[in-house]
């Protein structure tokens, strides 16, 4: 079975230069994968092109089986897409909306109302299928879009900034959505700055910068690749003494020991390396409430890829002083 999307290459450029760069991953069916990078990375070029509604420069993308630039039509009756603005039509009511881009995709009418009937249902529009959608909340509007987005039952989705703009309510709820389409073997393309929501949903993650491909897997396999160790924190009951981190230190294992507010935090190479301290320490009648290792998280690993390309390239897109901020704390905790 070929993979629900593969790219070699791909390369789109604009008059300001190549938004995306040589770009070459693949995901497989039923996937999640988190398409992330700050502003102007690319990502949202990546699924134009991968959707066929832009052509690439060079390289190919495929999906499905369908090449994007050659067979954007077949890509698009097997995908759904849900861009940041919902792009809905205010003079018309919640039905009308869905109802008008089912005929397009070619339902009759009876089946366009079947259809539209079941997914206000799911998504919880049904008391409002009659109302103008002007004035809805930002929520209101994705979840109509999302709908729209799975009109023809989709097998792969692409979902651009889908919880911009809402309440932590509204994510909230968009976020259980997701998930649940998830769920039912769907292949989902998540571009988006959210970082939690990604931790949550994805597979894998591909972090794009100016246009280029930085890091592509599991956050695990990334960060393999990164660090030879992870964090951890012992409790202890009050701040560790220097001369139980220096104990601490000298253990197979412990890669940096330092006190914290409640015992001490580590980095280890492995929980055997954890065990062995907290072993360690009860032989040396230091009395330990807990010991917890920390793998790395999504958000750890994506931020730990952007101080990289920071410390090499010293990106002017970097400028955002919250992300430097968070980028030096980082290194910091290094």
């Amino acid at each position: 079975m070929t993979a629900a999307i593969e790219t070699v290459e791909l390369t789109r450029g604009f008059a300001s230069g190549l938004a995306v760069d040589r770009v070459t991953f693949s995901v497989e069916r039923g996937e999640v994968l988190a398409l992330l990078g700050p502003n102007g990375a690319g990502k949202t070029t990546t699924v134009r092109l991968l959707n066929g509604v832009l052509r690439p420069d060079r390289g190919t993308a495929r999906v499905l089986g369908f090449d994007a630039a050659r067979e954007g039509e077949a890509v698009r009756r097997r995908t759904g897409v849900l861009t940041e603005n919902a792009g809905l039509d205010d003079r018309l009511t919640t039905r009308e909306n869905l109802e008008f881009t089912a005929r397009i995709r070619g339902f009759s009418t009876a089946d366009a109302r079947r259809r539209v009937d079941e997914l206000l249902e799911r998504f919880g529009m049904a008391e409002r299928a009659g109302d103008l959608t002007q004035g809805f909340s930002t929520g209101q509007r994705k979840r109509i879009a999302l709908a729209r987005a799975l009109l023809h039952d989709p097998e792969v989705l692409f979902l651009d900034e889908p919880t911009s703009g809402l309440d932590p309510a509204g994510t909230r709820d968009v976020i259980d959505l997701i998930h649940e389409l998830a769920s039912e073997g769907r292949t989902i393309v998540l571009a988006t700055h959210f970082l939690g929501e990604a931790g949550r949903l994805a597979h894998r993650m591909a972090v794009l910068h100016n246009g280029r491909l930085r890091a592509f897997g599991s956050p695990q396999e990334i960060a393999a690749g990164i660090w030879q160790d992870m964090a951890a924190d012992l409790d202890l009951g009050g701040p560790a003494p220097e001369r139980t981190l220096r104990a601490l230190r000298a253990i197979d294992g412990v890669t940096r020991a330092t006190a914290s507010p409640t015992g001490a935090e580590l980095r280890v190479t492995s929980r055997d390396a954890l065990a062995a301290a907290v072993a360690a320490l009860v032989a040396h009648e230091v009395q330990v409430f807990g010991a917890v290792a920390h793998p790395p998280t999504l958000e750890d690993v994506y931020f730990e890829v952007e101080r990289r390309i920071l410390a090499e390239t010293g990106d002017a897109s970097f400028s955002d002083g919250f992300l430097r901020r968070r980028l030096q704390d980082t290194e910091n905790q290094r």
